[in-house]
C-alpha cells in the first residue's frame, strides 16, 4: 500500500546527508541519543493526543537506500567531494538501533519526550525529517479532532462525528492520516475510502448536491438514490430551499436514514427541520450537520439544544485550521564516549532543552491526572508515577506490537476520563503541572555554566 514518496530514504533534508557524509569522513559516529517533543503547546491546546508511532517505527526498520536513490545523491553538486565509501555504507544501510517512545494515543504535554532514538549518529540523524512529519500531522489532527469531539459530547448526549477533510487536507497522503488520527481520537469513521481500506475505519458518505442538480427536480433526485440505496439513503436537503428540501425527503415513499443541512443558520433550520419530519412520521431520521465546523461552532450548536444526531467536520480538522502545526522538535540529549554518558543540550534563548534521555512518570490520584514527573530514564525509585515511554526497537528489531486502531481509540477514551475536568476547555488556557527533576536541572544548569 506505500507509495514510493512514503517509504523513500531520501525523505530528509539535505543536511542529514551532508552531516551524515561529514560524520562518516571523519570516523566519528558514537551512540548517541536524540528526543522528539513539542517545546510548547499551541495557544488553544491543553493537551495533545500522540499519534503516528506506528508509522515511525516501520519507517525506521524498513529504511534503506535504493541505487538510484544513492545514484542521485552522488549527482549532487554538494556531495562531489564526499568519499565513495560513504555511498557505499548507504548501499548497506539499516537500522541497528533501540527505540523508545510513548504509547500510540498517549497524552503528553510541553517537553515530554514522544519518541527517543538511541544509535549510531549517522542512523539517528538521518531520521529526523520523516519522524518530525509524521508525528507532526498526526499528533495535530489527533489533537484537534479530540477537542471537536468532546464538544459534541460536552451535554452528555453521544453524537458521532465524521470526518470529512480529505479534499481540504495538505495532499493525499496527508488525507488519509488524518482520517487515521481522527477516529483514534474520537471520530466514529470517514469519508476516504482509502482510509477505509487501509486502516479498518467506517466509512460514511451520501450524495453531493451535483447528483440532486442532475436530476431535473429534487424529489426526482432523492426518489432515484434510495432506489439504489433503500437501507441507507441519507439526504442532502440544501441545494436549493432547505424547509422544502426536507418536506420533500419526507414524500420519496421510502423510509429514509437521515437528512444533510451543509449551509445556513443550522442551529435554526434544524430544530424547523425536525419539526417537519416528525409531522412526517419520521421521528427516527437523523440530522446531521456539516460546513466548516470547528468545535467552537459545534459548542455553540449543543448548547442551544440544536437537535442533531451527529457531525460531518471536514477543513477545520482535516487541517487543524486553528494550529496548523506543532512545535514538535528532534534533538540531540546525549553522546555515549567508551563508558561515558556525555549529556547535551540546547541552551539558545526561548529554545532551552534539557539534557539527557529521559523517562515520563504520571502520577494518577482520584480518578485524574495529577501530575507529571520527568527524570532520566535510568531506574528511579524516588520518582513515582506510571512510565509513559516503553522500548519499540532493540538493535534494529521491533519488540513490541502495535496495538489495533480499536484498542488505540479505547486506550484514548479512558486516558480522556483521567484527564482533569479543567484541562478540556476549548476556550481557556489551562496548565497541566509538568515537574522536570532536581537532577535534569543540574545537569542544565552544568552545560549552560560551561557555555557562558
Amino acid at each position: 500500500m506505500k507509495n514510493e514518496v512514503e517509504r523513500s530514504a531520501l525523505m530528509v533534508d539535505l543536511y542529514e546527508l551532508t552531516m551524515a557524509a561529514g560524520y562518516f569522513h571523519h570516523n566519528y559516529n558514537p551512540t548517541v541519543t536524540f528526543e522528539l517533543f513539542s517545546r510548547y503547546l499551541p495557544e488553544n491546546r491543553n493537551y495533545l493526543i500522540v499519534a503516528g508511532i506506528e508509522e515511525a517505527i516501520e519507517f525506521i526498520g524498513n529504511l534503506s537506500f535504493s541505487k538510484d536513490e544513492i545514484k542521485y545523491l552522488k549527482s549532487l553538486k554538494v556531495m562531489k567531494n564526499v568519499k565513495p565509501e560513504f555511498f557505499e555504507y548507504l548501499a548497506k544501510f539499516s537500522f541497528s538501533g533501540n527505540v523508545y517512545a510513548v504509547n500510540e494515543g498517549e497524552i503528553i504535554f510541553a517537553n515530554e519526550p514522544i519518541l527517543q532514538v538511541q544509535a549510531p549518529l549517522i542512523e539517528a540523524q538521518i531520521l529526523e525529517t520523516y519522524l518530525l512529519s509524521v508525528i507532526n500531522l498526526q499528533t495535530m489532527i489527533a489533537s484537534k479532532s479530540s477537542r471537536i469531539v468532546n464538544a459534541a459530547n460536552s451535554d452528555g448526549k453521544l453524537r458521532g462525528v465524521m470526518e470529512f477533510g480529505s479534499r481540504r487536507a495538505h495532499g493525499p497522503e496527508a488525507g488519509v492520516y488524518a482520517a487515521r488520527a481522527a477516529y483514534i481520537a474520537g471520530c466514529v469513521g470517514t469519508s476516504n475510502v482509502l482510509a477505509g481500506y487501509k486502516f479498518g475505519i467506517p466509512v460514511y458518505g451520501t450524495a453531493a448536491h451535483s447528483w440532486t442538480l442532475a436530476f431535473d427536480s429534487e424529489l426526482e433526485a432523492f426518489k432515484k438514490y434510495s432506489e439504489v440505496f433503500p437501507d441507507s439513503s441519507i439526504y442532502l436537503i440544501d441545494t436549493f430551499d432547505t424547509l422544502e428540501g426536507a418536506k420533500h425527503a419526507t414524500q420519496t415513499g421510502f423510509n429514509f436514514n437521515g437528512v444533510r443541512i451543509d449551509s445556513g443558520d443550522l442551529e435554526l433550520q434544524s430544530k424547523k427541520v425536525r419539526k417537519i419530519l416528525d409531522d412526517n412520521g419520521f421521528k427516527n431520521s437523523k440530522i446531521i450537520l456539516s460546513g466548516d465546523l470547528n468545535e467552537y461552532k459545534i459548542d455553540k450548536l449543543v448548547k442551544n439544544k440544536t437537535p442533531v444526531d451527529s457531525f460531518g467536520v471536514g477543513t477545520q480538522l482535516a487541517t487543524s485550521a486553528d494550529a496548523p502545526s506543532l512545535p514538535v522538535v528532534y534533538k540531540l540529549v546525549e553522546v555515549k564516549k567508551g563508558n561515558d554518558r556525555i549529556f547535551r543540550a540546547k541552551t539558545s534563548p526561548h529554545k532551552i532543552m534539557y539534557p539527557g534521555r529521559k523517562q515520563v512518570f504520571r502520577v494518577i490520584n482520584n480518578g485524574r491526572f495529577e501530575k507529571d514527573t520527568v527524570d532520566l530514564a535510568e531506574e528511579n525509585k524516588s520518582v513515582k508515577g506510571k512510565k509513559l515511554l516503553h522500548q519499540w526497537m532493540l538493535n534494529g528489531k521491533q519488540v513490541k506490537d502495535y496495538p489495533s486502531l480499536e484498542n488505540i481509540k479505547t486506550y484514548v477514551n479512558e486516558n480522556l476520563k483521567l484527564l482533569p475536568r479543567n484541562l478540556l476547555d476549548i476556550y481557556n488556557k489551562v496548565e497541566y503541572k509538568v515537574e522536570f527533576s532536581g537532577r535534569l536541572n543540574s545537569l542544565l544548569k552544568n552545560i549552560q555554566r560551561q557555555h557562558n
